[in-house]
């Protein structure tokens, strides 16, 4: 636009004056035909200024395509008021907030911020706020690693040591695809850093990342037995981006995505000393009027790290049905679901989740780091999109977009009588021969923590678990399923009298779990056989677990202290969230040697026991 204001002051002067002239008809003709055909709009303003010079005619569509761009962002008062009730609480010049896009076609037709962008001094959240994006980024690493393969650059089934011979040779092969559909089984890179003594809130670069994930002794499964989010797979992406094209995923992105789509507010911050004008702040909450800094300095970006506004994301929305950068067997590259080894589709595809809503397809992505939180959703059969970003950490955009999504989108879901869930038969929950069952009764735990009581009362068997009880009825054989959930199976077995393990089946999970006795007392000499040194080579760091006061307890010389609490022999729970379940490793004369991380996106990271002690 500024290329149009090629006049100097005094022909600017004239031009105003001959423009006011005719400024009450002009400004007349435009209100009424602002809600009607554009063509017309034109018709009128060339009857009213065919006197008036070029440049003139200019300045003068300067403004009316201004008018005209605000009134197609317009919504009706009613539809306008219902968005504003749904952001209201954070509508204040003390607290962080919100800012919203929806997308119709090609157009951003409701753009508006809540809140404060930053609280120390008073900047309001506008739809040019610069937002951090967290894993919403990882959609446009996958469509850099799909405009590659259109290319003929890179296959999405190479083997990833292919592009990135450092990365350790862990005797399987791990695909591409594998990265891009959360398939890999690679650990996950921010829970590493943090039990190798990273805080989150510390500066987080690239190298350190890569000399973390290049030291990895195992994966956690084989690669596409399982779906297992890992940021770690994106910012291997990144790297592959780097190799194929000899760009930084920041230099390729704004060339081959962000510049032809006119996304000029947008980019990849690799570098978290840069200076970037009109950014939001991030923010935890203290209590209901009061808020903390929370500190986010990343320079490393495929999983995270993209900087963009609500006008800039719009323009993405709008490729994936009406492209501009690809086409659209790229974008079914983009939104294919991934397949297990067993032949089972997941919800995920490259980057980005392909869902059905009110009976619509759904693309979308909601994304979460230090007090950023973010929700992107794209309906291309009804060419919408809907954009909702904040910078407070107790918000949740995923659910605001679902409410949003409400105001415009019928449901056209089939409509059908609701199917009575499944129940097992209820003829089958008496258990006459309590004896025989008696001995499974219980407190049991998984390698991963999971923990699971059972407990029968009038011949009729519960199962406990985090406060809730569900009724357990026979099934198959010596199979027991839940009563109103009968595709969960549970099958006990007695290896020994001391020895028992309960297997559970269901759609999500195969887990095996140990009896323990929970009402067992430790004393302190039993107890200080757990004490003692253990070191991760993969890590190169160390956690220390003593004896106070008899209690166990966790401690590391970046962390605060935290106790721990001991199921049965081999299972020991804390209060660090990278690492709150421990699997305690023995050898055959039982001493202990060591224990694994079983927690979260980490499993079976050794930790050896030193003899130092």
């Amino acid at each position: 636009m500024c290329g149009w204001f090629e006049v100097n002051k005094e022909e600017l002067h004239v031009t105003k004056n001959a423009i006011d002239k005719k400024r009450n008809a002009l400004f007349l003709q435009i209100h009424l035909y602002i809600y009607s055909d554009f063509n017309s709009l034109i018709t009128c303003l060339t009857k009213h200024i065919m006197s008036i010079q070029k440049k003139r005619l200019l300045f003068c569509l300067i403004v009316v395509f201004g008018i005209t761009s605000a009134a197609a962002q317009s919504q009706p008062d009613s539809t306008t008021q219902k968005i504003d009730a749904l952001f209201k609480w954070w509508d204040s010049p003390g607290s962080p907030g919100f800012v919203v896009g929806i997308v119709r076609n090609d157009s951003l037709i409701f753009a508006k911020g809540y809140g404060m962008a930053n609280l120390e001094y008073n900047i309001p959240i506008t739809p040019e706020t610069i937002f951090h994006m967290a894993s919403v980024s990882k959609q446009f690493t996958a469509f850099s690693i799909v405009l590659l393969a259109r290319q003929g650059k890179l296959n999405l089934d190479d083997d990833i040591r292919k592009y990135l011979p450092w990365f350790p040779d862990l005797k399987v092969k791990i695909t591409i695809r594998n990265l891009l559909n959360h398939t890999s089984g690679i650990r996950d890179q921010w829970q590493l850093l943090a039990i190798a003594g990273t805080r989150l809130d510390d500066v987080i670069t690239r190298d350190q990342i890569i000399k973390i994930l290049g030291k990895q002794q195992a994966l956690n499964f084989k690669p596409n037995d399982e779906y297992s989010y890992s940021n770690s797979g994106f910012t291997l992406l990144g790297e592959i981006v780097r190799a194929v094209s000899g760009k930084s995923l920041r230099q390729f992105t704004d060339s081959a995505i962000f510049k032809p789509l006119g996304m000029k507010n947008t980019h990849f911050h690799d570098d978290y000393t840069e200076i970037v004008p009109n950014r939001s702040y991030s923010y935890d909450r203290k209590d209901a009027k009061h808020f903390a800094n929370s500190t986010l300095s990343y320079s490393v970006v495929g999983a995270t790290s993209l900087f963009t506004n609500v006008d800039d994301m719009s323009k993405w929305v709008t490729n994936f049905y009406n492209q501009k950068v690809g086409d659209q067997k790229d974008i079914e590259q983009l939104t294919q679901h991934g397949k297990l080894n067993n032949g089972k589709d997941i919800d995920y595809a490259l980057g980005i989740s392909v869902d059905d809503y009110k009976g619509y397809k759904m693309y979308s992505h909601n994304g979460a780091d230090a007090g950023y939180r973010t929700m992107v959703s794209v309906f291309p059969e009804l060419k919408m999109g809907f954009i909702i970003f904040s910078n407070l950490g107790d918000t949740n955009p995923f659910g605001k977009a679902n409410q949003l999504s409400a105001l415009f989108i019928k449901d056209r879901s089939p409509k059908s009588a609701t199917p009575k869930p499944a129940v097992a038969d209820s003829a089958s929950a008496i258990f006459n021969d309590t004896l025989a069952i008696k001995k499974f009764m219980g407190s049991y735990i998984a390698d991963d923590g999971t923990r699971y009581g059972f407990t029968l009362k009038n011949k009729k068997l519960y199962l406990q678990e985090s406060g809730k009880s569900s009724q357990l009825v026979k099934g198959i054989k010596d199979t027991l399923v839940m009563l109103y959930w009968p595709v969960m199976k549970i099958v006990f077995t007695a290896k020994t009298s001391k020895e028992i393990i309960v297997n559970e089946y269901d759609p999500y999970n195969n887990r095996r779990l140990v009896k323990y006795n929970a009402d067992a007392k430790q004393t302190d000499e039993v107890l200080r056989t757990y004490t003692g040194t253990y070191y991760c080579p993969e890590l190169d760091c160390n956690y220390r677990i003593v004896l106070k006061d008899h209690h166990l307890i966790l401690t590391n010389n970046k962390y605060n202290d935290t106790p721990l609490t001991l199921y049965g022999d081999n299972h020991l729970t804390d209060g660090f969230w990278w690492m709150d379940n421990l699997l305690i490793l023995r050898n055959a004369k039982n001493q202990i040697t060591g224990f694994e991380v079983n927690s979260g996106r980490i499993r079976h990271l050794l930790f050896k026991k030193e003899n130092r002690d």
